[in-house]
């Protein structure tokens, strides 16, 4: 178990060192193919009504999630048999590629390089690139929020949430959450046709997600009164608007994140043509700027550290 958490340790360095190298093979890419074959033979095989395409949904998590674990973990135990240091070189190479601090700072930083440009067509285009939500028509400020949001929203299930399922049990329980998520983004819409086949993916990712997501938000408010911010005001807004989301765990980050730079975020949205009321997060105590994209970068960065120290440290006081 504790070569796990060198891995977890040497897994978040090279992630912050490289990100997601463009080209470099990505094993979501391999579970999104998974889940796609999935999704085709069970559709194929149950009859196209409401319950059985909500049993082609259960059957894909159920199929994806194991095949999403076992393979990891019996690469692993192979390469023990070989040598430690070939595990903890593989499970760290795994650990990396299951987080992502660096990539999603940096694809935010994209938008904030767009929009000091001043050109309308490159920033909204570079936003497209982290959100689901129609861009065309979406100004400077709204397109600085968009970005400041996916920020504060995905440090949960791309940082801090894969990373408590590593410092765990290990890689292919990060692989685990991992697919989960990733069948949760796939397949957990609300509009048909993915409604009933996505119910079961949706519903689960909200089980994983609902404990790393209330612990993240407590990370980044700590990690926020490290930095400076007003982490008076950030205990307010989540306290108050933390259930301001569809999701039972979407605006839990997002409401720390609005807190403590002081600013307004979420509100009503475009999807595919369709507008989608939402409620807002936070207050305008000021308008958002272009700053606050590097501002909720640093605070990523900040949680995601913060949330290491702390899972070592537990780790550390459970195998004493």
């Amino acid at each position: 178990m504790k070569w796990s958490f060198y891995a977890l340790i040497l897994g978040f360095c090279i992630d912050l060192l490289l990100g997601d190298p463009h080209g470099f093979p990505h094993p979501v890419v391999l579970i999104g193919k998974l889940i796609d074959a999935l999704g085709r033979l069970f559709r194929a095989l149950l009859p196209k009504t409401k319950s059985g395409e909500i049993a082609a949904g259960a059957l894909i998590w159920v199929f994806t999630a194991a095949v999403s674990t076992a393979i990891p973990a019996l690469l692993l135990i192979f390469a023990q048999k070989i040598s430690v240091w070939l595990r903890l070189a593989l499970e760290s190479i795994m650990c990396w590629q299951i987080l992502a601090t660096k990539s999603l700072r940096d694809e935010s930083m994209k938008v904030y390089a767009a929009l000091k440009k001043g050109v309308p067509e490159e920033y909204r285009r570079a936003v497209s690139m982290i959100v689901g939500r129609d861009t065309a028509e979406l100004d400077d400020l709204a397109v600085t929020r968009a970005a400041v949001e996916t920020v504060a929203e995905n440090a949960s299930d791309g940082v801090i949430a894969p990373m408590l399922f590593l410092a765990l049990v290990g890689a292919p329980l990060g692989f685990f959450y991992k697919a989960a998520n990733t069948m949760d983004s796939m397949l957990g819409y609300i509009e048909m046709p993915y409604k009933n086949i996505g119910l079961v993916p949706a519903k689960m990712d909200d089980v994983l997600n609902y404990i790393p997501a209330r612990l993240s938000a407590l990370l980044m408010l700590a990690a926020g009164a490290l930095l400076g911010m007003d982490a008076k005001n950030g205990w307010r807004i989540w306290r108050r608007d933390r259930r301001n989301h569809a999701s039972p765990n979407s605006a839990q980050t997002e409401s720390v994140c609005a807190g403590l730079l002081g600013v307004r975020l979420a509100g009503d949205a475009y999807y595919h043509g369709v507008l989608h009321k939402k409620p807002y997060i936070g207050d305008a105590l000021r308008e958002i700027e272009y700053e606050d994209i590097p501002r909720a970068g640093r605070l990523l960065y900040a949680t995601a550290a913060l949330s290491l120290v702390l899972f070592g440290a537990v780790r550390f006081l459970l195998v004493m």
